[in-house]
């Protein structure tokens, strides 16, 4: 996942938790669980990017309306960053209770 900006990071966890969602569910997702705007332009260059890497799949839905989807390889790399992020964690939790 070092390749991917934390940006990209997030949207994998939002896309994770969401089934087949349009890029602007994608948008009110975003802002509203990190509480600030996201740029029309900056979310689908990235959702793009994404797709591109085969960690996202876009699909239509109508004429008009793109979804998108995590993929396994997105998923798997979801999981490990977490498993990464989950010993950092524990290591954290673990100096907390010895004290």
């Amino acid at each position: 996942m070092a390749e991917l900006t934390g940006f990209q990071r997030d949207l994998l966890f939002v896309l994770c938790g969401m089934d087949t969602p349009s890029g602007s569910e994608i948008m009110r997702e975003v802002e509203q669980s990190q509480d600030r705007s996201v740029l029309h332009g900056r979310l689908y260059s990235n959702l793009d990017e994404l797709v591109e890497a085969g960690f996202v799949e876009k699909g239509e839905l109508d004429g008009r309306t793109n979804y998108y989807s995590l993929t396994e390889a997105g998923y798997e790399r979801l999981r490990a960053r977490h498993e990464w992020e989950g010993g950092y964690l524990e290591a954290r939790s673990g100096e907390t209770d010895a004290e």
